[in-house]
């Protein structure tokens, strides 16, 4: 068996972390990194370890912000009456690119998993109260994964907002673009039946 340099080694255990990076992946980025010039490395390096500084949650929103203040809390052109709740930051970015929503956000930070741990405790739920409380809220629109965790937090939020008076609306969830009915499932079907509109 090949024995690599045990840097090597840790290097490539490093890499297989990242989602979708197996063995063999995680072996060819370490061999181009290898490949890098110092000074390449020294920068690549100093971004790593500084990442999480620079980088940080907005403290009343959860986006990402990488300077004092957070540019979607600070928009004039967003809507303040519309609240999107998404799991994580990084589905906001995916909204954003659709151009089709000009609101505010709030992220949850994750959902609900008790097999993994994640509890209602562990959700910014008391940061979500607090804006609503704060700004008037006329629409929240519930934005997560269509899986198990992401229907029972969707409707764990959805009796807590309604509650609070807020009208709560989730994200339609149906055919894909060009799609064939014989090839779509038929649980993505039954979503598309249920989830159906006059047009």
């Amino acid at each position: 068996m090949i024995q690599y340099p045990s840097e090597l080694l840790i290097l490539i255990a490093y890499l297989k972390k990242l989602p979708g990076v197996g063995r063999k992946t995680a072996e060819r980025f370490a061999f181009y990194l290898l490949d890098w010039s110092d000074e390449d490395l020294k920068k690549f390096s100093h971004q790593l370890g500084c990442l999480k500084e620079k980088i940080t949650p907005c403290d009343t929103c959860g986006c990402l912000k990488d300077a004092d203040s957070c540019s979607f809390c600070t928009s004039k052109i967003r809507d303040p009456s519309t609240l999107c709740l998404v799991s994580s930051p990084r589905d906001v970015y995916a909204i954003e690119e659709t151009h089709a929503f000009k609101g505010h956000y709030h992220v949850i930070g994750g959902l609900l998993s008790p097999l993994e741990g994640r509890s209602i405790e562990q959700l910014t739920l008391d940061k979500l109260e607090k804006r609503l409380s704060e700004h008037t809220i006329e629409e929240a629109i519930i934005a997560f994964d269509s899986t198990l965790e992401g229907d029972a937090t969707a409707l764990f939020l959805k009796q807590k907002l309604e509650k609070l008076g807020v009208k709560t609306t989730r994200l339609a969830f149906g055919l894909p673009m060009g799609s064939s009915l014989d090839f779509v499932d038929y649980g993505t079907l039954e979503k598309a039946f249920t989830g159906r509109h006059t047009f």
